[in-house]
């Protein structure tokens, strides 16, 4: 079978060059990408097609296409094109898969030929096939995870001292983080492939703008020291769960227990841990990033193409979001020292029902800007942000309470 790949960024490179040195039954036949001269390198086949031209692509006839561009436009029409013709497509393309997945889906159906996209969630961890072949006999229930490689690079820095910012440059300089970090730290990433896991594994089908995120930029060294005093590091995770027919689900940076297997992420892995109802848990692991572990992804659905294999239908039902979680808290706050700020923090929370577990307090600060620590009981996440709207407000505040979830292996 004769393979196009649409992009030769780190990804298409690594996929060219995987499939020159062990072609496995198919062939590289077209090269597709803007200003192609200066992409060309000397050990891809003289027989390979190099183009700039989508017409060229479709007129060399290939069996599959490989879009690695990236991004929805134009990736999003050279995709529909595919399909249209009659091509089956493999494709990382995550932003795409999760606002017009269903769409396109069908769109191949109609055409006689597949849509794989394997490669859209945690890199080179299998996780999509494995959710929709060798869990299908399951009823999973909930899924929770690391599905950022570049935001887990950062945090794990940070825990060793790092801030942000440094940390962050430092993803950049490595090649983990875009110029413009955006999507990665702002969470929109996670968010994007937390929906089309929801949508293979839970059955539930929401739209990316539906799940609320939150950055990691709020996060700062201190909040380390605070969470290893409570036994805990910091990760941004995305988590879904069905309940009552509605997709409990939220992105965002958070308290993860010593005791789970996510606190054991470094660098740029990915985990994904899905709870089923008859299976209980499994644990997916790997490296979520890169050309190579992404590259590997893409080749294994072309394969999968090529030897015959069947594809997945998904049945899923529109469903209704809720961010609104009842989940522990941790709360930093930064204050100019005087008596009774405590008593006053405690009277507002409690004005929300709100309980407090325990109070933290690091020596070594000065008290004009003292930081510590409440954790309380599980609340309403909107119960929160009421009571801190009005803690904020407080003379004493030298900045504004910042809250972190605290993960539990269950929502509600």
């Amino acid at each position: 079978m004769k393979v196009a790949i649409l992009g030769f960024g780190t990804v298409g490179s690594s996929v060219a060059r995987i499939l020159s040195e062990h072609p496995q039954g198919v062939t590289l036949s077209c090269i597709f990408n803007r200003g192609i001269d200066r992409k060309r390198v000397p050990w891809i086949p003289s027989s390979v097609l190099w183009t700039e031209n989508f017409e060229e692509v479709l007129a060399s006839n290939p069996d599959i296409v490989v879009e690695v561009a990236g991004g929805l436009h134009p990736a999003g029409e050279w995709v529909r094109r595919s399909l249209a013709a009659g091509k089956s497509v493999v494709t990382a393309n995550k932003k795409m898969i999760a606002e017009h997945g269903p769409a396109l889906e069908e769109l191949a159906r109609r055409h006689g030929c597949q849509l794989l996209y394997g490669a859209a969630v945690a890199g080179g961890v299998p996780v999509i096939p494995a959710v929709q072949q060798g869990l299908n006999g399951d009823r999973i229930i909930r899924l929770h995870g690391i599905l950022n490689g570049t935001c887990n690079f950062i945090l794990s820095n940070m825990e060793n001292g790092a801030e942000f910012e440094s940390a962050l440059r430092e993803a950049q300089e490595r090649g983990y983080a875009e110029a413009n970090p955006t999507e990665d730290v702002d969470g929109f990433d996670a968010r994007a492939k937390l929906v089309i896991l929801s949508r293979i594994g839970l059955r539930m089908e929401v739209l990316p703008e539906e799940v609320d995120c939150r950055t990691i930029r709020d996060v700062s060294a201190i909040d380390f020291a605070y969470a290893k005093e409570l036994n805990c590091t910091i990760r941004q995770i995305s988590r879904a769960e069905v309940r009552n027919q509605e997709l409990l689900a939220t992105v965002g940076p958070m308290l993860v227990p010593r005791t789970s297997p996510l606190s054991w992420s470094r660098a740029t892995e990915n985990m994904v841990i899905s709870g089923g109802q008859y299976g209980g848990e499994t644990v997916f692991s790997g490296h979520g990033a890169g050309g190579n572990p992404t590259a590997v992804a893409v080749l294994s659905d072309v394969l999968a193409i090529a030897h015959g294999g069947c594809p997945v239908t998904i049945t899923s039902t529109r469903a209704r979001v809720d961010g609104d979680l009842t989940v522990p808290h941790y709360i930093r706050f930064i204050v100019d020292d005087r008596p009774g700020i405590v008593a006053e923090i405690a009277g507002d929370l409690a004005g929300q029902r709100i309980n407090i577990n325990a109070l933290l307090q690091k020596p070594g600060y000065p008290k004009d800007r003292l930081p510590f620590v409440v954790t309380v009981e599980p609340c309403r996440s909107s119960a929160l942000k009421a009571a801190l709207a009005k803690i904020a407000r407080l003379d004493c505040m030298q900045a504004p309470p910042f809250d972190l979830q605290m993960l539990e292996e269950q929502l509600s």
